[in-house]
């Protein structure tokens, strides 16, 4: 089966390589509620396109308040969630861990998506939960090839096995169970410094997108855009750095001037 649908659609995101992705997460509310920045989904989607992000992660709910801050000039590529996890609540509470299912690859097409982003997390300790993981990731990415929709995974270290979620060791290898499972691209942690995580991007067999994590200040968010640039990495994937910004055009265009090489 020819793959020229899933190119077609990633290029709108990667941009062939020609320059590093911005894409932005908005899914946040489904794991932790209405948190600050959330309030107002249609105004801060429309920001984010108007702020040139190439991408906006959004869950499928979310669609019909927000999809109209998609149709802009830029026309930033929708990439669609297609799971949920306790993970958030539960390696907190000690709860039991789940993962659903939300929206099948076919659904997300229909609604316009140019990708669909799953969790993958290990190191919990919980060993049903992670083949779980595995099933259901590996499901999606065969649905995913008969429809031609590219797959990001999400992939994580976290739980009771994990002294520092962060280390390449650990990115290295749920990095790589995702491209076994047929992750088209990663969206994962940097390790901290550019030296290791250029040896993560150069031993991945996927191109790299750069989470950002928990909130922080404007400069220590950009010291993580330079040190994914720095290492190689196809982009960054920003979420609360982004939508609690103060302005969020500003420091959207901030992170293009840093991917840019300036």
């Amino acid at each position: 089966m020819s793959d020229y649908g899933k190119q077609i659609r990633l290029n709108r995101i990667l941009r062939g390589g020609s320059r590093k992705a911005l894409v932005v997460a908005f899914d946040h509310a489904l794991f932790h509620g209405p948190i600050a920045g959330t309030i107002d989904p249609a105004k801060q989607v429309k920001a984010f396109a108007d702020g040139g992000a190439d991408a906006i992660l959004l869950n499928r709910g979310l669609m019909g308040i927000a999809y109209q801050g998609l149709l802009n000039a830029q026309a930033p590529s929708l990439i669609m969630r297609l799971d949920w996890s306790s993970a958030w609540t539960a390696l907190v509470s000690g709860g039991a861990l789940r993962s659903n299912v939300l929206v099948h690859p076919e659904e997300a097409l229909q609604a316009g998506a140019d990708a669909a982003l799953t969790f993958l997390i290990i190191g919990t300790g919980d060993l049903e939960f992670e083949a779980g993981e595995i099933a259901r990731n590996a499901e999606l990415a065969r649905e995913c090839e008969k429809v031609g929709l590219p797959l990001i995974v999400e992939t994580l270290a976290r739980g009771k096995m994990v002294d520092n979620p962060t280390s390449p060791e650990w990115i290295k290898r749920h990095t790589r169970f995702a491209v076994e499972l047929g992750a088209d691209v990663l969206k994962t942690e940097y390790t901290g410094d550019v030296e290791t995580m250029k040896d993560v991007v150069e031993s991945t067999l996927a191109p790299i997108l750069v989470l950002g994590g928990a909130r922080k200040s404007g400069d220590d968010g950009l010291d993580t855009v330079r040190g994914a640039v720095a290492s190689g990495a196809a982009g960054v994937f920003f979420g609360r750095n982004v939508f609690q910004a103060p302005d969020i055009p500003a420091f959207l265009g901030d992170i293009r001037a840093v991917l840019n090489g300036k």
